[in-house]
């Protein structure tokens, strides 16, 4: 039977941590249980929606948690009543304590709480990963690729493989990661420090929206594993795992066009908030598009609604190369693309009305390029 008091401030960052791969709307009830697993070594959290599941381990050794066992075991406690009941509690240091029919104790000042547990063998069991010969990945850089690429997947299960991000690693150190609804594009390659072994896998971009929130920029490096159907992304207390998209992701490389007509330079913010005025009033037409005219070297931004009004827009342009040209595109599709993108300029390449249009940093040896479908309009 569990025992052990810790700081409940630490307890409760871990908490909160696991929980984020617990659904409170789960098909299998035990999955909204969290996993309370307390050996001579220290604590291990664990939390799974089926999908992702997250591991978290607090070791006797950090000073900052105030760790002691007086007795091991394991025990699985209802997630979000339990962690409401935790942050409730009034002192630093929380005492816990199993008794009889899987009850638990929890003390903390002159509070004295009991929950009725369940049986930790109900658990499903996690899957297990190879944990041989790790690609070991720079948090920040992954996170980085991660929100440049991510938005850009698709949000309909019609075409489950479009939800993921293609990651692809070719000759061992060059990394491409891709994401497409098919209706936008943004594809972002690098070449990494450490060397791993080739992968091409499919990621559910769900899942990468949770590493980015689990993984702080505190946590300098993640080891990262395969198996077949299944990811494991590994730091010195956190190991997140998820299931992999099977099928086979379109090829992506052959919709990047070459043969350029248009290239527009914009200030990156500028831009943005010339798109975000135009939103406002596309949202009110029925297609909700906006225009851009590029004539006689102006570029300038038309919406027109009949139920609320109109936006007419001169736009602040640093550079306009080639052929005068009118297209139409959804606005949101080029906020978000600009908001993925770090550098202070952009240049965006046209090549027609009615084929899409590519969105680059306006900076050398930069490998990021995106990708939007114009909407057709009478």
């Amino acid at each position: 039977m569990i025992q052990f008091s810790i700081n409940k401030t630490v307890f409760l960052h871990a908490l909160n941590i696991t929980k984020r791969a617990i659904s409170s709307k789960n098909a299998i009830p035990v999955l909204s249980t969290v996993k309370i697993d307390v050996t001579g070594e220290g604590i291990t959290l664990t939390g799974s929606n089926g999908q992702i599941s997250i591991e978290h381990f607090i070791s006797v050794q950090d000073e900052n948690a105030g760790l002691l066992v007086s007795s091991t075991g394991a025990i699985l406690l209802e997630a979000t009543f339990f962690i409401n009941v935790v942050s409730s509690l009034p002192d630093i240091i929380l005492d816990v304590q199993e008794i009889e029919q899987k009850q638990v104790v929890l003390t903390s000042g002159k509070s004295e709480i009991t929950l009725k547990g369940k049986e930790a063998d109900l658990y499903p069991r996690l899957q297990e990963v190879s944990t041989v010969k790790p690609l070991i990945l720079e948090t920040k850089l992954l996170k980085q690729t991660i929100n440049e690429t991510a938005f850009a997947a698709s949000t309909q299960e019609s075409r489950p493989i479009l939800t993921g991000v293609h990651f692809v690693l070719t000759d061992n150190k060059k990394l491409k990661t891709v994401a497409t609804d098919s209706h936008r594009m943004s594809q972002r390659k690098l070449t990494l420090d450490k060397a791993g072994d080739n992968f091409n896998v499919v990621i559910p971009s769900r899942s990468l929206r949770e590493f980015t929130a689990v993984f702080t920029d505190d946590i300098e490096t993640v080891e990262v594993y395969f198996s077949n159907n299944q990811m494991l992304f590994r730091s010195e207390h956190i190991s997140f795992y998820t299931r992999l998209l099977e099928g086979t992701y379109p090829d992506t490389d052959r919709l990047i066009p070459t043969d350029f007509k248009t290239s527009v330079i914009f200030d990156a913010a500028n831009l943005r908030y010339a798109m975000e005025r135009a939103r406002l009033l596309s949202n009110a037409t029925q297609n909700g598009t906006v225009k851009l005219e590029i004539t006689n070297g102006l570029v300038s931004a038309h919406v027109h609604s009949p139920e609320v009004g109109k936006v007419n827009e001169e736009l602040d342009t640093l550079d306009v190369t080639g052929q005068d040209l009118v297209i139409s595109f959804n606005p949101t599709y080029l906020i978000e693309a600009l908001k993925a993108v770090s550098s202070e300029q952009v240049k965006i390449s046209f090549i027609s009305p009615v084929r899409p249009f590519t969105l680059v940093p306006n900076t050398e040896n930069e490998e990021f390029i995106q990708l939007i479908t114009p909407v057709r309009t009478n």
